[in-house]
């Protein structure tokens, strides 16, 4: 979906003003704000009921812009810019004097990013700046993936809604933390860990926990209403009917291996056998399972390897500190 020119300019004009915008990028829908205003950066908490200490991306239109926001630019980092851009992949840098404290967490680096959506291209064309944008939703709640999820969250809160259809890829970014020598994930998101592994010509560490805060690291997140217990996947059937049978209204997760299985729950989701398709669809399958009434979610970790890291990562979250039945 293409939004209409008249929209991008109305969305660049409510930016301008101060306001919240929510937009679509390829990984989820932002609520975005003008990225060199502290009080509009400081509403962006205030919506999401987000910790002023978790730090925010900033979206830029293209690699050339890249300078004008840090203070320096590692040859890592340009390397990855360059071969990834625009796509869903962060880079933390060193802050530069354009991006407030209010964006950064009170941090000295900040993350920055091109999204790969062309909606979300032409509004920062047509802004001329850069733009703040974490996930449109409530802090720690599942990720939004069409304009609708973001209504039905946000409200009346968001000053306007910029519709750019379904998101393609469906997790967020992945998040590198390029200050250093060696590159290192800090989020596994849309860009695999192979394909930046490929271009460095190195092997990153994925660490459970760094230095550097960045989105995406509370120990509960994307998580919805339901709660998310992980089993190994050949545990999946028998947890979710011992689930059921024990008085929970159970949502099952289940694996494409098991697709010919019944199961005896209140709602079941086939999981895709494309891990691209899982991706695409995994808020949404969690978000059906909520509106369908479950109060309990059984799924299973895929191989976490390509995609199935950044899927896994959002499962684990999504579970929190306690991942079993």
């Amino acid at each position: 979906m293409t939004a209409r020119t008249s929209d991008i300019e109305k969305a660049a004009g409510v930016l301008r003003a101060g306001g919240l915008v929510a937009l679509p990028t390829e990984t989820v829908y932002g609520l975005g704000a003008n990225a060199e205003d502290p009080a509009a950066v400081s509403r962006i908490f205030q919506v999401k009921g987000r910790p002023s200490s978790h730090p925010l991306i900033v979206h830029i239109g293209g690699a050339e812009q890249l300078d004008d926001w840090v203070q320096e630019v590692p040859a890592t980092a340009r390397l990855l810019a360059e071969r990834f851009w625009p796509g869903p992949l962060t880079l933390v840098l060193r802050r530069g004097r354009r991006v407030p404290l209010e964006a950064t967490g009170g941090l000295e680096t900040v993350a920055v990013r091109v999204p790969g959506h062309p909606v979300a291209l032409a509004l920062l064309s047509a802004f001329g700046g850069g733009v703040t944008a974490p996930s449109a939703n409530r802090f720690g709640s599942v990720s939004p993936t069409t304009a609708d999820d973001v209504r039905a969250e946000l409200g009346d809160a968001v000053d306007f809604v910029l519709d750019g259809g379904p998101c393609e890829v469906g997790v967020e970014s992945t998040i590198v933390d390029a200050t250093g020598e060696i590159p290192t994930i800090l989020r596994p998101g849309g860009v695999t860990r192979e394909d930046l592994e490929a271009v460095l010509g190195c092997l990153l560490a994925v660490p459970a926990t760094s230095r550097v805060r960045v989105p995406g690291q509370h120990p509960s997140h994307y998580a919805p209403r339901a709660r998310v217990v992980l089993v190994e996947p050949e545990k999946v059937v028998a947890e979710a009917e011992l689930a059921q049978e024990l008085g929970h209204r159970v949502g099952v997760f289940l694996p494409a291996s098991f697709a010919d299985a019944e199961v005896k729950a209140h709602a079941v989701v086939q999981v895709p056998g494309s891990m691209a398709a899982y991706a695409r669809g995994l808020y949404g399958f969690l978000r059906e399972l909520d509106q369908q009434g479950c109060d309990l979610i059984v799924a299973s970790l895929p191989a976490e390897e390509g995609l199935g890291l950044a899927i896994a990562n959002r499962l684990r979250r999504a579970a929190g500190p306690r991942t079993t039945v």
